[in-house]
C-alpha cells in the first residue's frame, strides 16, 4: 500500500479492464511522474497479456481475481464495461485495495450505494472515474462562476451525443451490459450541470428507445425552486455540438467541443448591449486523463479516503437522479429489480 512517508516510490496501478479507455488512461500514466502500471488483469489472458507488453506493465493475468491478490497492486482501476463494475468493486475493497472506478460508477443507486458503504466501512480509498471534473478548464469556468464573474446563475444548457448505428449486439444498446446513452454519454452531461447549479428540485425526462429497450435518446428538463433551470440531453442518433452553456445574470460561459474534455473556455458579459468576450485556451495533453491521475495520487499519499473534487455523496445522488430519469423514460435493467 502507499506509505506517506516514501514520496519517492511510485503509485503502483493495476488495471481490471483491457479496453479501450484503458489503454487511454495507460498512456497517460506512463507520463505521470508519481505512478507506474504494474499488473493488467482481463477475462481473456492473451488480451492482458498483449495489453501489458504494450502499455509496460510487469505482469498481466487471466482473471480479476489473480490482479486483486497481487501484494504489488496499491490501487485499482476498474475499467470494464460499467455493468462489471458492482461486483468487482465489492471484491476489490474486500480484498482490501483503493479503487478508481470509471464511469458510469455502477448501473443504479442501490449498488452505488453499497460499493460506497463498502469503501466507508473499510476505510479505502475510492473515486467516482470523472475526469472531467478535474479538468483545468472546467475548474476554472467553476471559479469564474463562484466568484460572481457572470453574475447569479439562471442556467445551463448541455448535450451530449455522438452516432453509434443501431446494432443489437454493440454494449450501447444491451441492456445485459448497462446499455443506454444515459449512463455512457449523459453521465458527463448531467454531471456539468450538476457542478454549475447543484440538485434540481425537480426533473422531467423524455426520451427514444431502441428495440431492445436501451435509451437512444435521453432528454431532461431540471427545475429549481429558485426559477433556475437546465436543459441537459444525450443521444446516440446523431453528433451534436457537445457544449457546455453556463448563463449568469451578468453574461455567460461556453465550454466547446467536447465540453467534459474541453481546450477552449469564452467567458462573455454583458452591460446593457454592450458584450465582451474573452478566450481561455488551455490544450490538453495526452489522452486527458493526467489530472485524473494526479488527484488519486494526492489522494492517496495524504490519506484521504474520497476526493473533495468528486465527492462521494455527488456520485450517489447523480445516480439516484438518472435512476429516475430511466424509470419515467421506462429504461429497466436487471439490476434494479
Amino acid at each position: 500500500m502507499v506509505n506517506a512517508a516514501d514520496p519517492d516510490r511510485p503509485i503502483r496501478w493495476g488495471f481490471l479492464g483491457a479496453g479501450r479507455i484503458a489503454g487511454k488512461f495507460a498512456g497517460d500514466l506512463r507520463t505521470a511522474r508519481g505512478s507506474e502500471l504494474v499488473a493488467v488483469a482481463a477475462r481473456d489472458a492473451e488480451r492482458a497479456r498483449a495489453f501489458a507488453e504494450t502499455h509496460g506493465a510487469r505482469r498481466s493475468y487471466g482473471s480479476y481475481a489473480e490482479l486483486l491478490a497481487d501484494d504489488e497492486v496499491d490501487v485499482v482501476y476498474i475499467a470494464t464495461t460499467h455493468g462489471q463494475h458492482y461486483e468487482q468493486a465489492l471484491q476489490t475493497f474486500e480484498a482490501g485495495k483503493p479503487a478508481l472506478i470509471e464511469k458510469s460508477f455502477t448501473l443504479n443507486a442501490r449498488q452505488t450505494a453499497e460499493v460506497i458503504d463498502a469503501a466507508r466501512s473499510r476505510g479505502l480509498f475510492c473515486m467516482e472515474g470523472m475526469w472531467m471534473r478535474t479538468n483545468g478548464l472546467i475548474r476554472t469556468a467553476l471559479q469564474l462562476a463562484n466568484e460572481g464573474r457572470i453574475g447569479e446563475l439562471r442556467s445551463v444548457t448541455v448535450d451530449n451525443g455522438l452516432l453509434f448505428p443501431y446494432d443489437p449486439a454493440h454494449r450501447l444498446y444491451d441492456l445485459h451490459l448497462g446499455g443506454g446513452a444515459l449512463l455512457d454519454l449523459g453521465v458527463y452531461a448531467v454531471t456539468f450541470a450538476w457542478i454549475f447549479l447543484g440538485e434540481p428540485d425537480r426533473v422531467r425526462a423524455t426520451g427514444a428507445l431502441a428495440p431492445t429497450g436501451a435509451d437512444q435518446t435521453m432528454a431532461m428538463q431540471w427545475e429549481y425552486d429558485d426559477d433556475r433551470f437546465a436543459h441537459v440531453s444525450c443521444t446516440t442518433m446523431a453528433a451534436t455540438p457537445q457544449r457546455g452553456i453556463v448563463v449568469g445574470t451578468k453574461g455567460s460561459l461556453t465550454l466547446d467541443r467536447p465540453f467534459y474534455r474541453p481546450e477552449r473556455l469564452i467567458v462573455e458579459q454583458a452591460e446593457g448591449r454592450t458584450v465582451t468576450s474573452e478566450e481561455v485556451l488551455q490544450p490538453i495533453v495526452g489522452n486527458g486523463f493526467g489530472p485524473e491521475i494526479a488527484e488519486v495520487e494526492r489522494c492517496l499519499r495524504e490519506g484521504l479516503t474520497e476526493s473533495p473534487l468528486i465527492p462521494l455523496d455527488d456520485t450517489l445522488a447523480i445516480m439516484r437522479l438518472m435512476d429516475s430519469a430511466r424509470a419515467e423514460v421506462g429504461v429497466r435493467y436487471a439490476a434494479d429489480t
